[in-house]
This record gives C-alpha cells, structure tokens and sequence, in this order.
C-alpha cells in the first residue's frame, strides 16, 4: 500500500569503476576536447543539437512530457558542440516548478547559449495538455488533449534577445457548404432548413509569435473556439445533436476556418499585442468524401490583419 512505483531518481548502486578516478580526473584536465578542435572544413553551421528528445516539464497540472527539439548555432572553427551540455541544462530544469511552459523553454534557452560556442539556440516542444471542456447540453465534462507547441529563440549577439512562439491546435467539424447550395437548388421546397452536406474531422493550429509576452494557452483556445465548430470525446446524443447542426447553420471551408480564427485572432489580440507579432494559422481537413485531405495556411503579422477589421 503506498509504494512507489515510479521514484523520482534511480540511484545506481555503487560497483567499482572500471578505470581509476584519478586517472579520469586528469583526462579531463589535460586531454584532447574533440569538439574543439578544428574541423576538416571550416563552415559555419546554421543549427546543430538534438530532436526526438522527450522532456519533463513541470506545470500546474503535474509533470508533463513534451518532444523537444533543440538547437545551437556552430562557428566555422569548432568541429562540434558539446551535446551533453545539452542534457545537463534539461537535467538542471527537471525540479524546477514552472506556471507556464513558455517559462521552460525561456529558462531553457538562456542556458544552452550560455553553455554552447554559437550565439543563437533554439529549444522548441511539442506535446499535449489536458483540456476539460463542459459539453452544451448534458453538462457532461470531457476529458480531451489539447495540442501544444511552444518554442524560443535567443540572439545573443542583440542584448540576449528572446523570440518566443506559443501555438495550440483543436479538433473541429466542418460541413461543405459546395453540397449544400447544391441542394438547396434541388430542394428548394425545404426552405431555411438546413441541407444535407459531407461534414469531416478537422484540426486547425494558431501560433503566435513575438519578442514580448504572447497570449496564453487559454486565450488562443478561446480563440479557436469562438472561430471553430469544437469536437469532444464525450458527447451525450443531445451534443452530438447540436453541433451537428450548428456545423450546418454554418458551414465551413477549411480557408474559412483559417479565415474566421484571423478575424477571431485580429479582435482579441490585436489591441493588446504589437502589430508586429507573428502569427501562424495552418487548418487540415481529412476529407470525409474524398480520398485527398484538404490544407491551408496563412503567416502574416497580427498589425496586417487587424487593419483589415474595418473593411
């Protein structure tokens, strides 16, 4: 009864080392560093580091594992970066409490440019957060992933300048509004009410980006939902009922979905966030009809879309 499992550090036992430690105290004093030698061809490399790397990070709703991908700029005049200072930072990391996961990458970030030869790194992390969202009718609570990718970027040459990108993705419903005209002309006897039409599982990712604070998970969710016709796992029939058919009342391309979450994106941030922020809108239809998914992407700045408000 209360044992656990899953200790926080494994300690290994303590067998004899293999070579004295003496004598690895003085290689490390006095022997060759590969990664600083000179290497056959003197280039310098844009990005060099690790991916596929699963970190742990944690936040308010406990410990949390992310795909990280992380990276550091090479001089001509060094053949390699010290990859395991890589690890050491995220190891440094591990027990650090964070409120939000852009706080890690930050904090992140700023240690692997101070650790590496280059100026420039950049930490990026993919992974899922829990999301409990109420459904309209049964008041059922449904327990859904929310996609998240958050990434940083430091400049060391401009005053450690920090570029950090926040970005969430939702699952939505979309109906073809093609068919339905269609059938309304075949139809027209059925009025107002709303036509059959070929609807398809959709997903669509918003991302920000900028040098100052950027909007939190919970924002750009709102966001997305005040755009987008949201699914969820848990849906009594009543719920599947009503988003049916607001799916329906408003049907939507996959351009429209991009286009409405900019509208969306361009009232709620663009008062609050410089005109130069990034933003990213990418949406993937898999096409419930057709054997090819439909895609769209839109990358502007947030200033760009907020001017065309009042158009």
């Amino acid at each position: 009864m209360g044992e656990n499992f899953l200790p926080r550090t494994i300690r290994v036992d303590c067998e004899p080392s293999l070579i004295n430690m003496e004598t690895h105290k003085k290689v490390i004093t006095s022997g060759t560093d590969v990664p600083e030698q000179p290497p056959s061809f003197c280039v310098d490399l844009n990005e060099v580091g690790i991916s596929g790397k699963t970190v742990w990070v944690l936040l308010p709703e406990g410990r949390l594992p992310f795909t990280a991908t992380i990276t550091v700029d090479l001089p001509g005049h060094a053949r390699g970066i010290h990859m395991s200072r890589l690890e050491q930072a995220i190891a440094d990391l591990h027990e650090r409490p964070f409120a939000r996961l852009s706080q890690y990458v930050r904090a992140l970030v700023e240690m692997i440019v101070e650790r590496q030869r280059g100026n420039h790194a950049r930490v990026s992390l993919q992974g899922k957060r829990p999301m409990l969202r109420q459904s309209k009718i049964s008041r059922q609570i449904s327990v859904d992933p929310l996609l998240v990718k958050v990434s940083a970027m430091i400049d060391k040459t401009n005053s450690n300048t920090i570029f950090l990108s926040n970005g969430v993705g939702v699952c939505h419903i979309t109906s073809c509004p093609c068919t339905q005209v269609y059938n309304l002309d075949v139809f027209p006897e059925r009025g107002n009410c709303p036509m059959p039409t070929h609807s398809q599982r959709s997903q669509t990712w918003l991302h920000l980006r900028g040098e100052c604070k950027i909007p939190s998970y919970n924002d750009l969710l709102n966001c997305l939902e005040n755009s987008l016709h949201l699914t969820q796992d848990l849906l009594k029939r009543p719920d599947e009922a009503e988003i049916v058919l607001k799916a329906h009342i408003h049907p939507q391309f996959a351009e429209d979905a991009v286009r409405e979450t900019a509208r969306a994106a361009a009232v709620m941030f663009g008062p609050v966030c410089p005109a130069e922020t990034g933003i990213v809108i990418e949406s993937l239809s898999l096409e419930s009809i057709h054997i090819h998914d439909v895609c769209c992407r839109l990358e502007t700045t947030l200033g760009s879309i907020y001017s065309l408000l009042d158009e």
